[in-house]
């Protein structure tokens, strides 16, 4: 009986490890595919970071909410609703023919993706009660999520080259399979904590905080930075943000506990992670668009351009960063992670417009994927390592949150700079890639600027407890 038991919970895992894989393919096999969508559906270059900004915003604004979903109601149920609403709109975006009807189908993919992944490793800890069968369920977990970048990035440059649509049409096929056997093996957990409520106002005033921010920033060059649209909707955006701290002080079971926030390596950790993914999200989107536009790369060359980096990273993940910080500690292995991403980002900038993939592109690939492979689990380790073992894993779904967010809001931020060094440039009479690929260069200076940030915040601002070898060991 216990052999079926152990048999039918690694199949559960097999499943769990599926949805996520659908929901790790989406935030990378869509930036090979952008170039396409830009042409097939008319983009202009600020409104095309919408495709990946809806996705990142509703993605980090439900990913607490969800959790707090799965505590109500159960967390293989809420599972099974977020992986149909991302199926469904996955279908949707596949059949999107307008800007608009794709941009909210992947809002949608987004709140269904967060809800995934919000429940999944939940769902894992309680399959694997066992320290050791739990450590290499954990292991297996990460590597997909790791892995999973690699798959996105090929399947990406595969499917754009029959048909764009077809990089979210194939999660379809998935979603309907994954769905089948989570009825099958996931265990029925019951939800239900007594007077616990989903605090709607907290995540309303801050998803809206957010769209607000991006949507000001996306939009400045257009209506400019002075206008009265832009400043009035940063300053609603600010408003917005403020009653949600307001809210979240005072209401009984808040979506995001404020107390967290007085513990000083939580507050880096989470700053860090907003700098790192901007910085991170630069590097995914306007390499991207380098190689296509300017390199004149397919969609297939663009993929397996990504493949060191995300190779990389996945072998980190697997049991090098571990080892790393067991033997260095949180610091150093963070110091070096980020510093390595911002050389590699520095790299990109002097990119020229007949550059080539050997000499231009592979060397910062390969610093920026020991970098995102050392960083991410020190910055993790740092949020938890001043919170109670109970609370670990709110810490360490704060720092996906600020993650998300940072991404969204850093892109934002770099795609409106670089359109406005590219205008400025044409406006000036320079040639038209000489003054794209320029608008690029600051993008990947800035986000450069934003890894360095964090690197120097992380080295110098983190506190390490001497409790921590206990959060690493029980981490890692």
């Amino acid at each position: 009986m216990a052999k079926t038991e152990k048999r039918k919970n690694w199949l559960a895992l097999t499943v769990l490890c599926l949805g996520v894989l659908m929901i790790v393919l989406d935030t990378t096999i869509v930036n090979v595919a952008l170039p396409s969508i830009r042409t097939s559906l008319g983009f202009g270059e600020v409104e095309l970071a919408w495709v990946v900004n809806a996705y990142l915003l509703t993605f980090g604004g439900f990913l607490l909410l969800g959790g707090r979903l799965g505590d109500l109601f159960g967390h293989r149920r809420v599972f099974l609703w977020g992986l149909v609403l991302f199926t469904l709109a996955s279908m949707a975006c596949g059949f999107a023919n307008s800007q608009w009807f794709l941009i909210t189908a992947r809002a949608i993919q987004g709140i269904g993706g967060a809800i995934v992944n919000s429940v999944a490793l939940s769902l894992m800890m309680n399959l694997f009660t066992e320290p050791k069968e739990r450590a290499k369920a954990m292991g297996v977990f990460g590597f997909v999520a790791a892995g999973g970048g690699s798959v996105g990035v090929l399947l990406g440059g595969f499917l754009t080259t029959i048909n764009w649509h077809w990089i979210f049409l194939v999660n379809v096929p998935i979603g309907i399979l994954v769905y089948i056997f989570s009825r099958m093996l996931l265990p029925v957990a019951h939800g239900g904590e007594e007077g616990k409520h989903i605090d709607v106002w907290g995540a309303s005033t801050l998803i809206a905080s957010l769209v607000l921010a991006n949507y000001a920033v996306v939009n400045g060059n257009i209506v400019g930075w002075g206008s009265f649209q832009t400043l009035g909707l940063l300053g609603l955006a600010l408003i917005l943000l403020a009653l949600f701290v307001w809210i979240e002080s005072r209401v009984k079971a808040p979506l995001m506990p404020l107390k967290l926030f007085k513990l000083r390596n939580v507050v880096i950790a989470n700053v860090v992670s907003i700098l790192w993914s901007a910085g991170m999200f630069s590097w995914f989107f306007i390499s991207a668009l380098y190689m296509q536009f300017i390199l004149s790369f397919t969609p297939l060359q663009v993929g397996l351009a990504f493949l060191p980096a995300n190779l990389i990273m996945a072998a980190f993940s697997i049991g090098l960063s571990a080892k790393i910080i067991e033997r260095f500690g949180i610091k150093r292995p963070l110091g070096i992670g980020l510093g390595s991403a911002a050389i590699g980002l520095l790299l990109l900038a002097f990119a020229p417009v007949g550059g080539s993939f050997v000499t231009h592109i592979l060397p910062s690939m390969i610093l920026l994927g020991i970098g995102a492979g050392i960083a991410f689990n020190p910055i993790l380790l740092s949020a938890m390592s001043d919170v109670p073992q109970h609370e670990s894993g709110l810490a360490s779904g704060l720092v996906n949150t600020s993650f998300m967010m940072g991404g969204a809001l850093g892109l934002a931020v770099l795609v409106s700079l670089a359109s406005a060094k590219t205008q400025s440039l044409l406006a000036a009479g320079t040639e038209n890639l000489a003054a794209l690929n320029n608008g690029y260069h600051l993008a990947f200076i800035v986000g450069a600027c934003f890894a360095a940030l964090g690197a120097l915040l992380g080295v110098f601002g983190m506190r390490i407890s001497k409790e921590l070898h206990k959060v690493e060991g029980h981490a890692l």
